[in-house]
C-alpha cells in the first residue's frame, strides 16, 4: 500500500469573525492510499484550536507509511488499524485521515459505496444547520437571507451581547437555532436563566455552555435545562464520553476529534445506549472529510455539516447541498474525488 500526502491551505470565510467576513487559511493535509489499482482518500484538518500541527501530523504520516508499506489488503481493515495505533500519539486528525482513506479504499475494493459496504441506509438525505457569522448586526439580515434554503441556523454566543443577538435575529427569522457557546458562560445560575429564555426563543440545543473543568456545574445545569446541552470540547474520544456522568444531554462527534469513522460509530452506539443525543459536526473540513462524516447521518439527532459551503477553494468533490439538505452520491467508497492536479506534488 502506498500512502501519499500533501499539505494544503484551505482558504475559507470564517463564520465567526467579529468584524464581518475575514478570510483565513486553515492547514489541512490531504491523504491518498493506493493499492491494487484502487485509491482511497482522507483529510486531516488542523485548525489552531485543535492543537495539532502540520509538522506533527506529517511525522505521524511518515510513521504510518512505514507500516502500510509492509501491508497487504488481505490483512483486512481492522488489523491494519491495530497496527497503526501504536504509532499514534495525539495525532487524532492524522489518524482520522488515514482511517478515512482506508475505509474509502476497502469499500472501493468491493465496488460499493461506504454505506452499502457497511449495510447502512444508502438513500438517506438530511437537513443540516447552516452557520451564520455574528459580526456587525446590520449584516445579519443579508446572511439570514443567503441561508434561506436551510431549515435550521447555527450561531455563536458566549458574549455580553447574547440576548441582543437573539432578539435581533428574531426580528428577521423564526427558524430553529443551534447555539454554540464554546465554554463562554461561567456562572451556572446565569446560564440556566439564559437557557430558559433561549428555550422560549426556539433554540433547540446549546453546545458546550461552560468550560471543560466545570463538570459539577454542568451536571447541575443539564438537570435543570429545558434545552439539550451538547458536549463539544469536553468530549473527543470514547474515554471522555464514558466520563460525562450526566454532565451533558448529548455529544457533538467530529472525525478530527475521534480519530475516524470507527471510533465515531462506537461513540454513537454508546451514546444511544445511554440515552444521549447525537450531533454530527465538523471543524473546517473540505468536502473530503465532511462527506466522510455525512456517511453516518442516519444515526444523528442533529447535523451540523456545512463547512464546505464556507470554502473558496474546496479541493474535493463529494456531498452536495440541495434545498438545505445534504445529499450523498452512491459512487464506490466515500464518493469523494480530488480536484485535478491536487496530488501532483504529494510527499511520500
Amino acid at each position: 500500500m502506498l500512502l501519499s500526502y500533501i499539505p494544503y491551505a484551505l482558504e475559507f470565510i470564517h463564520p465567526f469573525a467579529v468584524f464581518g467576513n475575514t478570510r483565513l487559511r486553515t492547514p489541512s493535509i490531504m491523504v491518498k492510499i493506493e493499492s491494487e489499482g484502487y485509491t482511497g482518500y482522507g483529510e486531516a484538518c488542523l485548525p489552531p484550536y485543535l492543537g495539532e500541527t502540520v509538522g506533527d501530523t506529517i511525522a505521524f504520516l511518515k510513521r504510518a507509511t512505514k507500516v502500510l508499506n509492509t501491508a497487504t489488503p488481505e490483512m483486512g481493515l481492522e488489523l491494519l488499524l491495530l497496527m497503526l495505533k501504536p504509532y499514534m500519539s495525539a495525532d487524532y486528525a492524522g489518524m482520522a485521515a488515514v482511517e478515512m482513506a482506508l475505509n474509502d479504499l476497502f469499500a472501493r475494493f468491493e465496488g460499493k459505496s461506504f454505506r452499502a459496504w457497511k449495510g447502512f441506509n444508502t438513500g438517506i438525505s438530511r437537513d443540516t444547520a447552516h452557520t451564520i457569522g455574528i459580526g456587525d448586526l446590520e449584516q445579519l439580515p443579508g446572511k439570514i437571507k443567503e441561508a434561506e434554503e436551510f431549515s435550521t441556523l447555527k450561531i455563536k454566543l458566549g458574549t455580553k451581547r447574547d440576548r441582543e443577538i437573539i432578539e435581533f435575529i428574531r426580528q428577521h427569522t423564526q427558524k430553529p437555532l443551534y447555539v454554540d457557546v464554546n465554554q463562554g458562560w461561567k456562572n451556572k445560575e446565569e446560564a440556566l436563566e439564559l437557557m430558559i429564555w433561549l428555550h422560549s426563543q426556539n433554540v433547540v440545543l446549546v453546545e458546550q455552555p461552560m468550560p471543560i473543568g466545570m463538570k459539577d456545574e454542568m451536571i447541575w445545569l443539564t438537570e435543570r435545562s429545558p434545552i439539550p446541552t451538547i458536549a463539544d470540547e469536553s468530549v473527543r474520544r470514547m474515554h471522555e464520553l464514558r466520563a460525562l456522568n450526566g454532565s451533558y444531554a448529548g455529544i457533538n462527534i467530529k472525525l478530527m476529534k475521534s480519530t475516524g469513522l470507527g471510533e465515531a460509530l462506537r461513540m454513537i452506539e454508546y451514546a444511544k445506549n445511554k440515552g444521549l443525543k447525537v450531533m454530527l459536526g465538523c471543524m473546517a473540513e473540505s468536502s473530503c472529510a465532511t462527506t466522510a462524516m455525512a456517511q453516518l447521518m442516519e444515526f444523528a439527532d442533529f447535523i451540523d455539516l456545512d463547512a464546505p459551503l464556507l470554502y473558496k477553494n474546496d479541493p474535493f468533490t463529494g456531498l452536495t447541498y440541495k434545498h438545505g439538505k445534504i445529499v450523498l452520491n452512491d459512487l464506490p467508497g466515500l464518493g469523494v474525488a480530488p480536484k485535478p492536479g491536487l496530488f501532483e506534488n504529494s510527499l511520500i
